[in-house]
């Protein structure tokens, strides 16, 4: 193999684009540079030579010429030596620099060389960086929702400061499992929530009440994988307690409004009512003399008792009355099931009719052949169907029409189920729109409560309510309900 010489080793060393200095081992003064130090630093290596330390550095303590020569020295006995440097060219600018210092022994005197290269927009990188960190910190540090990293076995391995907080973690507590935080009757749900998290965005929204059954968090989850050392479900929670409250706060105002509505409604029917149990209650004091006298005469028997059963039989009828009200005014928590709507309407029309008869309103009921199966509250939805009639018979009684009519009907409508009101009465001239917002009626000294109380139970139903005019006279409203097993369009 043919030998190289000196100016070869200065070639190699010239070809490099990493910069090359090469001091003395003793005095520590350049001896040579290669190629890349020199444009980098702007000087020949001639002019190198002469230079001294201050005169190609930044002035400030870190840069101090000591340190350097420390690094060196220590090249000579620990290998080579890694430190930061910053390096002034000839037109002032600065470059800093990643310097490693090698102890070199050759035949005529030991060197060390010092690579070097620009570090500088690393540094810049490095900076920023940094800043954005400590940005984000002081951001999430003050958000109301906090963020944690779980592994697989849903034990939390990063949390942040917000989160903490919201889980009320100590600054040296370690944070355990999430379900830890979560009251035991929901961990179940909770883990099933993690194990479906998806990979494309955020899972739905759950909600979960505290371990300590005192606050409410809504959380969602998603599945990353960015990195080796980045993976697992990444949750986002917040403390909903207030809205959950507030939510409570006003489903009790609305079952109370809800019962004062039906409360209400009985007192319009008390008249009605009472007429229809005067009835059997005469004819039961009817029965009951009539069997008293039969006995005074002595007649037979068979005929007291059947004075009697009859009168049992209208004492019965009177009872199905008081417990049909009874059933109807009772405060009641709520009871969600699956209901033929018809079976609701038939209940409906007997109060209905009740009310018609005194103002000699004429009530047909209209309902499909077919099962119109909701899933709702059938006394509230019972109740939305008393306030329309009702108040189509309050428009009829001041009509002048000789038949006066009221409809009542439930059908298919495009997949839904809807409930009708039509009367012949005289209906209203503008405003059919904002008949259900509140604040607005169909009767003089009405104040549209009701009506705004139909709507309120039927948006919680999932369903719409609107009001019609009828072309040849009156108005109609109808509601839509969704089908049981169908989920109400938006």
């Amino acid at each position: 193999m043919t030998s190289l010489v000196e100016a070869d080793f200065h070639r190699l060393l010239d070809a490099l684009t990493l910069c090359v200095l090469l001091h003395d081992a003793q005095s520590k003064a350049i001896v040579w540079a290669n190629r890349a130090a020199c444009e980098a630093l702007g000087f020949s290596v001639d002019e190198l030579i002469p230079l001294k330390a201050g005169d190609m550095t930044r002035p400030e303590p870190k840069y101090d010429r000591a340190l350097a020569i420390a690094a060196m020295n220590r090249s000579a006995t620990e290998g080579p030596q890694v430190y930061e440097w910053c390096y002034r060219s000839r037109t002032g600018s600065d470059m800093l620099s990643e310097a490693i210092a090698t102890t070199v022994h050759l035949e005529e005197r030991d060197v060390v060389m010092v690579q070097f290269r620009d570090i500088s927009a690393e540094e810049g990188i490095k900076r920023k960086l940094r800043a954005h960190e400590t940005r984000l910190r002081e951001f999430m540090q003050d958000l109301g929702e906090g963020v944690a990293l779980l592994n697989e076995a849903a034990e939390i391995q990063y949390i942040s400061e917000s989160g903490r907080r919201l889980l009320d973690l100590a600054a040296g507590d370690a944070p355990g499992a999430i379900v830890d935080h979560i009251g035991d009757e929901e961990a179940q749900r909770l883990l099933q929530q993690l194990a479906q998290a998806p990979t494309d965005g955020p899972s739905i929204p759950c909600r979960y009440r505290s371990a300590d059954g005192e606050h409410w968090l809504r959380l969602t989850c998603r599945h990353i994988e960015l990195e080796d050392d980045l993976r697992g479900v990444l949750i986002h929670f917040r403390d909903v307690t207030d809205v959950v409250r507030t939510e409570e706060a006003r489903r009790a105002e609305a079952r109370l409004l809800e019962y004062a509505g039906r409360y209400n409604a009985m007192g319009e029917m008390a008249m009605a009512i009472a007429h229809e149990l005067s009835q059997p209650v005469a004819a039961i004091r009817n029965f009951v003399e009539g069997a008293i006298q039969r006995l005074s005469n002595a007649a037979p028997l068979e005929s007291v008792i059947w004075g009697l059963r009859a009168a049992d039989r209208q004492a019965e009828h009177a009872a199905t009355i008081i417990k049909s009200v009874r059933e109807y005014v009772a405060r009641r928590d709520p009871n969600i099931a699956v209901v033929d709507l018809r079976t609701i309407l038939s209940e409906a029309a007997w109060f209905v009719q009740l009310r018609a008869r005194e103002a000699n309103v004429n009530v047909h009921v209209e309902l499909s052949d077919a099962p119109l199966l909701i899933e709702c509250e059938r006394v509230l939805i019972g109740q939305v169907v008393l306030n329309l009639a009702f108040n189509a018979i309050d428009a009829l009684a001041s009509a002048e029409s000789a038949q006066k009519a009221l409809t009542i009907g439930a059908c298919m409508n495009e997949g839904q189920a809807l409930v009708f009101v039509r009367d012949n009465g005289p209906g209203i001239s503008e405003g059919h729109e904002r008949l259900f917002d509140g604040f607005s009626s169909s009767k003089e000294t009405g104040n549209g409560i009701g009506l705004s109380l139909c709507k309120s139970i039927i948006a919680r139903h999932g369903g719409v309510i609107r009001a019609l005019p009828v072309t040849a006279g009156g108005l109609e409203c109808r509601f839509w309900l969704p089908l049981a097993g169908v989920t109400a369009a938006n």
